[in-house]
């Protein structure tokens, strides 16, 4: 895997223990205010949404088990981050909002929070 893979939950979900409801993620909404405000330093960046019920097969798949929380980014072989908060399978992984946001300035140009 060579490009960075950013795994988010989807913008809208329902979660079957309370079907009468539907669901955003605070934590992936910030993630998707950067997508859509700096598309242009983003577009190499591979999103995928995972549905919210789990096991997530193909963030298992490329994370491991263990690193089924959403947002997940997950970064191509070889490339680095100081914001990393794990690693799999040879690849540095950034979990949560904030860290990612972090990891996405430093690697792809886009502003830094304030």
């Amino acid at each position: 895997m060579s490009k960075d893979i950013l795994f988010l939950l989807p913008k809208a979900f329902k979660d079957a223990k309370q079907p009468d409801k539907i669901f955003y993620c605070p934590h992936c909404l910030p993630i998707e205010g950067a997508l859509s405000s700096y598309k242009d330093k983003l577009r190499e960046l591979d999103v995928r949404y995972a549905d919210f019920p789990r096991p997530r097969e193909e963030v298992i798949a490329i994370a491991g088990e263990d690193n089924q929380s959403l947002p997940l980014l997950v970064l191509g072989k070889g490339r680095t981050t100081s914001h990393k908060t794990g690693e799999y399978n040879g690849h540095q992984l950034v979990a949560g909002s904030a860290p990612i946001l972090a990891a996405l300035a430093e690697l792809y140009g886009i502003p830094v929070s304030h």
